[in-house]
């Protein structure tokens, strides 16, 4: 029997009507490895790259970064790599010899390396949050769909042992069925102040322009954007929420089998003209679904130093101990709570004393990426059929923080907020001239 999910992504709109074809590997290497390139030479590149570079199938090509200072440690590991400063060089001069990227990007340059990658035909790793807005999203899931290539979210949490046991004992109705869901993170990827009027000298080897690509020009600034805090501006980044929230919305979307939200009002502060906010306070409201106690469920983010309710908290012991990430199931019978990356713990504690945790088989979330480009056979798990509706959800509340204490209504088939014009406006963004998405 189809899941609900699975029922609407086909039949509500283009989105959900196209059929998944795998076309397989577009031609094959001579040693018969996944022949990659890399969108990226550091941060959460040099982590991708790394961790498929343990499985012996995969082959590194070229690498690609707008900063060249960042080559000199990639080419150590790997000698024979080909190096660009233009992403779309790259595309061009190793459509042949390469089968497979990863695009570990800021986030504002998604959309863009991803698209024109599955175009190209290539097998797509995309690290979180899929796209930076919610146009971009629903175009990589329709034309990697549309190509019939491999698709993975860097969401690796979703094959960690800790989510997958969360959702199993979700799905078994441990804790019966879920009235609410709590998700936290006290990262502060914002800042409340506008950008300052100034500019410094751009770094030998950056290079500034390509750097910016989509986003409106501006000036260089010393530790301002590149390479840190880019996640805090809303022209390159997605705040806390578009940060970790792909990683953490993934335990109850893939548990209680949610599909698009039908509403999210933010309670927290709104971003300034440049900048994300902190103490973010976002509800979203769901249809119910076989794992949910009624008809529709509401599920809460907060970050910063905002919490979920006291309340909430104290059904998991002592407040003093609460963890400073996770997810907490509020059910029927019980209460689970869910660190970030750890293990699952079940309240009231004496009602639980005993219960035999589930045992699950090991997973690599990179190996499973590349062993599905390999054999074609089945899609990689958090393939953007399930990433793209799920990062819409996490993209959905960042545009709402825009708006706050107002009720938006999301038509996911349409990709529109139908009651309130303004936000609308911000389902798509401005291109830079000569940037345009393809």
């Amino acid at each position: 029997m189809q899941s609900r999910r699975h029922f609407i992504r086909q039949s509500a709109a283009t989105l959900f009507a196209a059929p998944w074809v795998t076309t397989g590997m577009r031609a094959a290497s001579p040693n018969g490895k996944l022949r990659h390139a890399a969108f990226g030479a550091s941060g959460m590149s040099w982590a991708d790259m790394t961790s498929m570079s343990n499985h012996p199938m995969w082959e590194l090509v070229a690498v690609c970064d707008v900063d060249t200072s960042k080559f000199k440690k990639a080419q150590e590991k790997w000698p024979n790599i080909k190096v660009y400063q233009d992403w779309r060089e790259l595309l061009e001069k190793e459509s042949a010899n390469i089968d497979s990227v990863n695009v570990s990007t800021p986030d504002h340059m998604h959309g863009s390396i991803g698209i024109a990658s599955i175009a190209k035909g290539k097998h797509v790793y995309g690290q979180k949050p899929l796209a930076h807005n919610l146009w971009e999203c629903r175009q990589m899931v329709e034309r990697a769909r549309d190509k019939g290539v491999m698709t993975q979210m860097g969401i690796q949490v979703s094959s960690d042992f800790s989510e997958r046991l969360a959702v199993e004992l979700i799905q078994l109705g441990v804790i019966g069925k879920v009235k609410e869901a709590h998700t936290f993170s006290n990262k502060k990827w914002g800042d409340m102040e506008v950008r300052p009027q100034k500019s410094d000298p751009i770094p030998e080897g950056l290079d500034w322009d390509k750097w910016l690509g989509v986003a409106p020009e501006r000036s260089f600034i010393k530790g301002y954007d590149h390479p840190g805090n880019w996640r805090k501006r809303r022209d390159f980044g997605t705040g806390t929420l578009g940060d970790m929230g792909c990683h953490m919305f993934s335990g109850w979307f893939r548990s209680l089998d949610l599909a698009a939200p039908t509403g999210v009002v933010s309670r927290g502060p709104a971003p300034n003209k440049d900048n994300w906010a902190i103490n973010a306070v976002v509800e979203y409201t769901f249809k119910g679904t076989k794992f949910t106690a009624g008809d529709s469920i509401k599920v809460a983010w907060t970050d910063g130093d905002a919490r979920p309710p006291a309340e909430v908290m104290a059904l998991a012991g002592d407040l003093a101990k609460f963890p400073g990430q996770g997810t907490i199931y509020l059910g029927t019978d019980g209460v689970l709570l869910h660190p970030h990356g750890s293990t699952p713990m079940l309240y009231p504690r004496d009602k639980f004393t005993g219960y035999k945790y589930p045992k699950l088989e090991p997973r690599n979330h990179w190996f499973d990426f590349i062993d599905c480009c390999l054999k074609g056979d089945k899609k990689p798990t958090a393939n953007f059929d399930y990433a793209g509706p799920l990062t819409e959800a996490v993209l959905l509340g960042c545009l709402a923080s825009a708006f706050p204490n107002e009720n938006l209504t999301w038509d996911a088939p349409a990709l529109k907020i139908p009651n309130n014009a303004a936000a609308d406006k911000m389902v798509r963004r401005d291109y830079r001239k000569g940037w345009e998405i393809i």
